[in-house]
């Protein structure tokens, strides 16, 4: 289905809603993210139990860039937050934009075969079911269960030349801490990563961005489980 297409207009209001936003968290104002609980934590890694949450995901094939993939999506979810849905409705932004890369190998590689850009619908959609996406949007509605993630923290922007990097110093995190450490190792899950960005493009000083990796077992697990 064709992917529709900003007018002028349109990419005005992107750049100025932005801004705003960016002035919003600078602010100190509270944006809200999924809520999660701290289940174990190293000095450069800490592995968070997430609680049931939907988020709003949009697919993007095509491309090898994380940086391409990031800003196509989040496009199309901007124009369903900002009323392109069934409803008519405004959703307030969320944080992170998380971006879900689907790897090509078991490598720290962020050139994935598919990427899933999402935002977190909020506590208000926990209940009530969310404002149904315009079909040319091609929007999935993404309900996760009670989850763990393992997750390292970098600073600065993330771009196509220093996410792999940022992948792969966690993997070394990983394997510092915890396979070679515990009688059961921490097992994640290697066919995918989730890069999260909390700040806006505008915003261009304490930048907070993480590795997201899905904890599938060891010893986390029994917190892990919903």
């Amino acid at each position: 289905m064709e992917r529709p297409i900003f007018t002028n207009f349109m990419m005005v209001q992107f750049v100025v809603a932005m801004r705003l936003f960016s002035i919003f968290i600078q602010s100190g104002c509270a944006i809200e993210s999924p809520h999660y609980t701290v289940v174990y934590s190293e000095s450069d890694f800490e592995v968070r139990l997430y609680r049931e949450c939907s988020w709003m995901s949009a697919l993007v094939r095509g491309t090898t860039s994380f940086e391409n993939s990031t800003k196509d999506g989040f496009h199309r979810l901007y124009q369903y937050f900002h009323g392109a849905n069934l409803n008519s409705a405004r959703v307030t932004l969320t944080a992170p934009v998380l971006t879900k890369i689907i790897s090509n190998s078991s490598s720290s590689s962020t050139q994935g075969s598919e990427y899933h850009i999402k935002l977190y619908l909020g506590t208000k959609y926990e209940r009530a079911p969310p404002p149904q996406p315009l079909p040319e949007l091609n929007l999935q509605l993404d309900k996760r269960r009670s989850h763990c993630v393992a997750v390292r923290s970098f600073s600065g922007f993330a771009e196509d030349d220093n996410v792999g990097k940022e992948v792969e110093g966690f993997w070394n995190s990983l394997n510092k801490h915890v396979n070679k450490s515990w009688e059961t190792p921490l097992v994640v899950d290697k066919s995918s990563f989730g890069i999260a960005q909390y700040n806006s493009s505008h915003h261009l000083t304490g930048r907070l961005n993480e590795v997201w990796v899905n904890v599938l077992s060891g010893f986390a697990a029994e917190w892990c489980l919903p």
